[in-house]
């Protein structure tokens, strides 16, 4: 079999039977399957979709997306792994272009596509750098926004780079990611300790340490639904788990790079985001 195209579903059925519809209607001249691993809380939101090609895992116990994804992967066929979102719409012949790509390129680890929000502006998380102290703090200080072309300032969402051009990048967005199965598994699948956000960023950065290219491949256009009004409108614990991800990244992969000075200011900047936040959110919801 070509691919497995792991979705999971999280309370959002209606939105995963319409990623799975997009998936049967666009998808022509390659082996796939789908397997939604599902960890659904709310039973009236479980997915029961009927179709051959489509398998459900029930995953009770909701142990987070990089796990899902692990059980999921476990459980596949493909020779190439597809992990996409529940709220994404695959567009035109976009997979079988993905699945071609990666056979002809055997250097490719992982590889992403063009994601377009609803507007059908570009979804940054697609194409980016990683998140080191200096690429963080150009990001956040809205340098890579003023100075576009700059590899400096845009070195996070490589800003520098265009959008309709394929290109080497340091990490694709987990709403869109492509692997080998292989791979996959050489490299443990998505490390469970990032229970939601950075997940993917954590698996790029281990395929580039085996010497594996990661591809930003803009033939393939996705939708991405995802709501559009910021972490603000978020539960607290979405947004403790997005900042936590920040803080367990740079525990992982950088702590040991850098001194204690530059540690410091990256917690002590990351809780300060996570604070005003948590304050904003607050005003915004009273």
């Amino acid at each position: 079999m070509d691919l497995s195209i792991i979705i999971v579903n999280y309370n959002t059925r209606d939105l995963t039977n319409q990623t799975i519809d997009s998936i049967i209607k666009y998808t022509k001249g390659v082996d796939y399957e789908i397997i939604v691993v599902d960890n659904s809380s709310d039973k009236n939101q479980q997915c029961r979709y009927k179709n051959e090609q489509v398998k459900i895992l029930p995953d009770i116990d909701n142990h987070g997306f990089g796990h899902a994804c692990n059980v999921g992967a476990k459980a596949s066929k493909g020779e190439l792994l597809l992990f996409l979102n529940s709220d994404t719409l695959i567009n035109d012949s976009s997979l079988m272009k993905c699945v071609q790509y990666m056979k002809n390129n055997q250097s490719i680890g992982v590889l992403g596509a063009r994601i377009l929000l609803r507007d059908g502006t570009l979804d940054h998380g697609c194409k980016r750098g990683f998140p080191t102290p200096s690429a963080a703090f150009y990001y956040y200080a809205g340098l890579d926004k003023k100075y576009p072309a700059s590899r400096k300032f845009g070195a996070y969402r490589q800003t520098f780079l265009c959008e309709t051009e394929t290109n080497e990048v340091d990490s694709v967005s987990g709403a869109f990611l492509m692997v080998s199965k292989e791979l996959f598994e050489n490299i443990n699948g998505f490390d469970e300790a990032f229970f939601m956000y950075g997940e993917d960023l954590d698996l790029c950065y281990r395929v580039k340490e085996k010497g594996y290219k990661i591809i930003y491949y803009p033939e393939a256009v996705i939708t991405h639904l995802k709501g559009q009004s910021g972490l603000y409108k978020s539960s607290k614990i979405v947004i403790y788990h997005f900042y936590n991800a920040m803080l367990l990244f740079y525990k992982k992969h950088y702590k040991n790079k850098y001194n204690f000075i530059i540690t410091i200011l990256v917690y002590s900047a990351v809780k300060f985001k996570y604070w005003m936040t948590i304050l904003k959110r607050e005003v915004l919801n009273d």
